[in-house]
Parts: C-alpha cells; structure tokens; sequence
C-alpha cells in the first residue's frame, strides 16, 4: 500500500487554504461533504450549530468497508484553526509546509483530514478489503471543545477511536488531565477615590488579596493551576464596585481536582469574610460569586485496553515503534472518553501549533497515513 504523497500534499494544501477559524467551519465542511458523498460514504450533519453557534454541525462520515471482519473504528479531526486565520496561503519548500503570510498554517488539524481523505483514496483505487471506519469532523474544538460538547455520541457506531490531534511523529496520547473552568466575582461598593475612598470596599484590591495567597502554576507531578483573566473597574477615581477573576485547575487525579477548586474557592471567601470597615462608614460588606465548571473529563487508557492494542498491531505491522505519553492538555479526546468511547490521541507531525511559526512536513504526514491504513486492514 503506497501513499499517493504528491496527492496528499495537494489536499493538505486546499484544506488550508479554506479559512476556518472557530465558529466559521461551514466552508471546511462543504468541502468535504462533497468530497466523500463522491467517495460513497454516508454523510450526516448534526444541529450541533444551534448549541456552538458555529456556522455548520458536526460531520458524521461513514464507509461500511468490506472483506474484513474488524471492528468498527472512528477517527476524529476539528475542523476549526485558530486566529490569525484568515486568507492563509500555504508556502512549500522540498518536505517543509508553512504560512506564506501572517496567519498559521492550519496543520492543526487539517494535516489529520488529509491523512484521512488519502487513506480512503488509497483503500479505494487499489481495492484493499477494510473494515468498517467513521469519521467525525468536529467544530470549535479551539474554543473549549464545544462541537464535540454539543454532539450525540450515539452518533457513533464505533466504540473505540483515534483523535488525530498531536504534535510529534509515532506517538500516542493515552493520558491527559481533567479540567474544571474557574470565576470568582467579587462585588464591593463604589466611591470617589479622592473624595470619599473609605466610603468604598475595592473588589479589585481584595480579589489581588487572594490571588496572592494562591499556589498557582505547577501545583504537583499531576496538578495545575492558572489565573488567566482578570477584568473589573470603570475608572481610576472610582473605588472599583466589581470584578471577575477566570481561571483553571487541571488534574489527573479527580481527588485533587476537586481539593485544588475547593482550596481556591476558600481563598476567596475567606477574603471576603475577613474584610473589616475600621472606619464605620461603609454601607455593606463585600460578596463572592464562585463557579467551577467541568470543562473536561480525564482521558486515561491502559496498554491493554482495545484501542491500544489495536495500534499497537499496527505499527508493529509497519516496523513501526510508538511512543506513549501523557499530555497535559484536553481535547476532543477527552470528551469522546467521557462518553464511554475509548479515544486515543495521535500524533500528525504538527510542529509550533497555535503559532505563525506553524510548520508540518510531508513525510510525516505520509507516516501518519500509513499508521491509520495499518490500522484499518
């Protein structure tokens, strides 16, 4: 089985050439709704728009296969890139992939979908038996994940998968962390700042109080914590009345997920219920309103588990050595696991995602093929 790699490039090149930021996948996914209708797949759309706002659902795409008795598999690819993402050009220089401008490349995550779109091609024109395989093409995966939030896993016929969705070459993701999404917003009382200030209860000064009694950043070998967004105030002589602190905990380990969140929501209120108005002048006292939110479950696969076993064979197929490692990230992995779908995490040959600096090479993206073709027969 040879990958057509000329053919490959070619798609990887159109696919990154269609704009897609987050919420703005509709032209992606028209794409390939024309594409493997042609091929004699079945393709549904779900109403998954309605929930992310994006401009298009989720893709379902699904080829029974024939000639081989294997279990069914799905493989999982976003649709969306995130920004700079608009008029992307792609520059190629021998194997070496890149932006010709000021926007990313797109590799993430467009390098799976090519990968996925050559394998069929291949599968097809060279009629090799198959067994039955589905794709799903998710949207706002950037964005906290949202398409995948959004979908029906009954959708899904299969009950293991891979997310083709990691940096690197000849690995595989069989671990990430669990995430909770974290706000506080502290409510004080505004006042002059010249005229009146002991009048007022700053939200700004006892939400930094807190703040500064958090551990943050590496929190154990499994934890982490992060304040990312704070927000409040409307003028530098008025006493603040509000503001809202955003964040994050991830963990490996529920039990300390929910030990750090809680931790964090005690600093606060603590702060909260120790202020005092040593003048007498204040009308009112301070309030909190905390939230943390699942923002996503803990991916964690044993070696023995199906979807393990299943690449395994496959590369040892190829001559091929994996390398497994756990991640620090979530993605749509993480979600299809929480339904009950083992979901593994493979690498593309991405490099310097999220950046202008975005680069792929082609025989890595041939590599990946290949993988997913061992994997299918």
């Amino acid at each position: 089985m040879t990958i057509n790699r000329e053919r490959l490039a070619s798609v990887f090149t159109t696919l990154c050439e269609i704009d897609s930021p987050s919420k703005q996948e509709g032209r992606v996914a028209a794409y390939l709704i024309n594409l493997f209708t042609d091929m004699g797949a079945k393709v549904f759309e779900d109403d998954s728009a309605n929930q992310t706002g994006a401009d298009c659902g989720n893709l379902f795409v699904r080829f029974p296969g024939g000639g081989l008795d294997k279990e069914p598999v799905f493989f999982n690819c976003h649709m969306d890139t995130v920004l700079p993402a608009i008029g992307v050009k792609v520059k190629r220089e021998g194997e070496v992939f890149s932006s010709a401008g000021d926007t990313v490349l797109g590799s993430d995550d467009k390098a799976g979908i090519a990968a996925l779109i050559e394998v069929m091609w291949t599968l097809q024109e060279n009629n090799i038996p198959y067994g039955p395989v589905e794709f799903v093409f998710t949207t706002c995966e950037e964005v906290g994940l949202l398409g995948v939030k959004a979908l029906d896993p009954a959708n899904i016929t299969a009950k293991i998968g891979y997310a083709l969705d990691s940096s690197g070459i000849n690995r595989v993701v069989v671990g990430a962390p669990a995430a909770n999404r974290i706000s506080a917003e502290i409510k004080g009382i505004a006042s002059h700042a010249g005229l009146s200030p002991e009048k007022g209860i700053s939200a700004i000064h006892l939400a930094a109080k807190a703040i500064a009694r958090l551990k943050l950043g590496r929190l154990d070998s499994e934890s982490s914590a992060n304040i990312g967004v704070i927000s409040g105030g409307m003028a530098s002589n008025i006493i603040p009345e509000s503001v809202l602190v955003q964040g994050e905990v991830r963990s490996h380990s529920v039990k300390l997920l929910q030990e750090y969140t809680q931790q964090i929501r005690s600093t606060f209120q603590e702060e909260i219920d120790s202020w005092s108005d040593p003048e007498g002048v204040v009308n009112g006292r301070p309030s909190l309103d905390f939230s943390a939110v699942d923002d996503f479950p803990i991916l964690k696969l044993d070696r023995d588990s199906a979807v393990i076993k299943r690449v395994e064979a496959a590369a040892a197929s190829l001559d091929r050595e994996l390398h497994y490692v756990v991640a620090g990230g979530g993605s749509d992995a993480n979600i299809f696991n929480g339904y009950g779908l083992q979901c593994a995490i493979l690498s593309t040959g991405m490099d310097k995602v999220h950046s202008t600096r975005e680069t792929i090479k082609l025989s890595d993206m041939a590599l990946t093929a290949e993988l997913l073709l061992a994997i299918l027969c």
